[in-house]
């Protein structure tokens, strides 16, 4: 039976956040504060090119040898980059944990970042972001959220832009490591098989090295939301268009009621509102779907369209009806409690992964400290009420804030 995680500060002052599972395969991540945000203008994408270029070389080892050390015994190692954290993780046989944390302490600590290296890099990530250019399905997700946080580097491309990266050198990303890099901003998440005095000893052992701390720019807190609402010609074959909004922070006390009012809307469940409207009643979209993401200090929530461009202005008229619909009518009792149940049970689905599992627990413990167990996530679904539900709408859904959007053909 799955046992709830461990918390602990290791005596090199990480944090450890650490679950046993009786599986043949473990997972381990290195999760630092790091990410778009924390870049200027002129560093824009560097927190992403560093996830690229720390698996090209360290003091001992070449590039060949660190992509092989994983996958070599059929694990895999991989990374991402976020807009608040940046994420270096491997899935592996159990009996190999001691060799992924190694690894990941040899890269995270010891990356050389050659030359060579870094131009062939240059030219991969140019040729994503040509890729990434090509797709605006993909692309309005980003231009929406550099419009909604103008100015403010939550609304910086995680890729950067070309000229961002073709800038970049060997001292830029040995001086990003030597700061974001260090004991004080790093969470490690395990979900494995090994006891958790087994991998504490080979943190303490291998990341002995890693700087304490470094220096690091305070975070800029965003405060100066403009509605707009803007329409260019994008697209070749389907309009894309989203509409939304600012919204709760991480640590704002209507995350979880915000989450849940989102997810009736449009979530990933074919019963959403938005689904059963403009999808399934008056087949008006294939791609239709609500999204919220909270940060830090701020939060905004989102309706994604992808439709012909004669359905458009019909498919936002529904859209809107159901926005206006949870601004005017409560939930009823029935609906709140069947919301909730539908909630709880994707969470459950989510946590059916384990590598999924390592790296949720991974980022709570980077953003609240903590980790809330299975019942007291529940336990804060459960308090949600319809008025708290009305009131969130009424603040957040309002027209006078909903920003707009459009990618026409």
């Amino acid at each position: 039976m799955r046992k709830e995680p461990v918390c602990l500060n290791l005596s090199n002052g990480i944090r450890l956040v650490h679950l046993r599972v009786p599986n043949q395969v473990a997972h381990i991540g290195f999760f630092f504060a790091a990410g778009a945000r924390f870049e200027s203008s002129k560093q824009m994408g560097l927190a992403h090119f560093i996830e690229h270029c720390v698996f090209k070389g360290t003091e001992k080892r070449k590039a060949y040898h660190i992509l092989s050390r994983i996958d070599a015994v059929g694990g895999e190692l991989n990374a991402y980059t976020a807009k608040e954290e940046l994420c270096l993780y491997a899935s592996f046989s159990k009996k190999y944990a001691p060799r992924a944390v190694e690894l990941l302490a040899d890269i995270a600590i010891r990356s050389t970042f050659p030359q060579r290296e870094i131009a062939k890099e240059k030219e991969v990530i140019i040729d994503e972001l040509n890729s990434y250019m090509d797709s605006p399905s993909e692309r309005i997700f980003d231009d929406f959220e550099a419009r909604l946080f103008k100015g403010h580097s939550l609304g910086y491309n995680i890729l950067g832009t070309k000229q961002t990266v073709q800038s970049f050198n060997t001292e830029d990303l040995v001086r990003f490591t030597k700061n974001f890099f260090t004991r004080d901003n790093l969470v490690v998440s395990y979900v494995g098989s090994s006891s958790v005095e087994k991998i504490s000893s080979q943190l303490e052992l291998h990341l002995a090295e890693m700087p304490e701390t470094g220096q690091r720019p305070a975070m800029l807190h965003f405060s100066d939301y403009r509605p707009f609402e803007h329409r260019e010609k994008e697209a070749n074959f389907q309009t894309h268009s989203i509409l939304g909004s600012i919204g709760p922070s991480y640590h704002d006390k209507n995350r979880v009621a915000m989450a849940l009012l989102i997810n009736v809307l449009g979530g990933p469940a074919l019963n959403s509102r938005l689904n059963l409207s403009i999808r399934e009643k008056y087949g008006l979209a294939y791609s239709v779907e609500a999204n919220y993401q909270a940060y830090a200090d701020t939060g905004y929530w989102q309706v994604y369209l992808g439709t012909e461009s004669k359905n458009l202005e019909r498919a936002q008229s529904l859209v809107i009806k159901e926005l206006d619909r949870m601004i005017n009518k409560s939930f009823t009792t029935i609906q709140l409690h069947r919301a909730k149940e539908q909630f709880k049970g994707q969470l459950a689905l989510g946590m059916d992964s384990n590598s999924g599992v390592m790296q949720g627990l991974g980022k709570s413990m980077l953003i609240f400290n903590q980790i809330d167990t299975l019942s007291e996530i529940h336990a804060s679904i459960d308090r949600v009420t319809t008025h708290q539900l009305n009131e969130i709408a009424q603040q957040y859904l309002r027209p006078d804030l909903r920003s707009i959007l459009v990618y026409d053909c």
